[in-house]
C-alpha cells in the first residue's frame, strides 16, 4: 500500500458506492483510505438508506478518522443556528489536504467528490493533491483492471435509488 496517497471520499461518493454495495472499491488503488470526521458524520448523523451501512463499514475497516477544526466548530456552534452548514465536508477535506502539504514529505490527498460544483476551479487543493470524480475514479478502476464495469457499479447505484451529479465530460 503506497503509504504517501491517502484517498479522502466526500459524503456523495460514500453514498453512492453504498447504494451500489460497492464501498471496497476505494481499497482497489491500494492507497490508504481515510474520512474526514465531518464527512463521517455527514453520512451517518441522519436515518437514510445508507448511514447505517456506512457506520458499520467505516467501523469494519477500521478507517482512520481526520480530525478537524471545521467538524470541531460545527460541534460547538451545533446548538446556535450555525452559519454554514452546508459545504462543511467538503471545507474540512479542503482543510486536511491543506494538512498534508504542510507534512514532510507531504501526503498525496485524492479527494473524491461527486458534486459537479466542485469541479469548478473555486475548490481549491495544493499541489501535492487531485480531485476526482466518482465516475472518472470508477473509470480509472477499470481501466486498470481492478473491477469489471465502472458502469456496472453506476447502474447498481441507480437501480437501488441512488441519484447523482449526471454532468459528464467529453471524450
Amino acid at each position: 500500500m503506497s503509504s504517501n496517497v491517502v484517498l479522502l471520499p466526500d459524503a456523495g461518493p460514500l453514498i453512492t458506492l453504498a447504494y451500489a454495495d460497492a464501498l471496497d472499491v476505494l481499497f482497489k488503488p491500494r492507497w490508504s483510505v481515510m474520512l474526514v470526521d465531518m464527512v463521517l458524520h455527514e453520512v451517518t448523523r441522519n436515518q437514510t438508506p445508507t448511514s447505517n451501512k456506512l457506520a458499520k463499514w467505516a467501523k469494519s475497516k477500521k478507517l482512520p478518522v481526520v480530525p478537524t477544526k471545521t467538524f470541531q466548530h460545527y460541534q460547538q456552534t451545533q446548538g446556535e443556528a450555525a452559519s454554514r452548514k452546508s459545504k462543511l465536508g467538503e471545507l474540512a477535506i479542503q482543510e486536511s489536504m491543506n494538512a498534508f502539504a504542510l507534512e514532510q514529505p507531504p501526503k498525496t490527498g485524492v479527494f473524491l467528490f461527486e458534486d459537479h460544483k466542485i469541479a469548478r476551479a473555486s475548490f481549491l487543493v495544493p499541489d501535492n493533491c487531485r480531485k476526482v470524480s466518482t465516475r472518472a475514479f470508477l473509470i480509472f478502476l477499470e481501466e486498470k483492471g481492478w473491477i469489471d464495469s465502472a458502469a456496472e457499479v453506476e447502474r447498481r447505484a441507480l437501480l437501488a435509488g441512488r441519484t447523482f451529479s449526471s454532468l459528464r465530460f467529453p471524450s
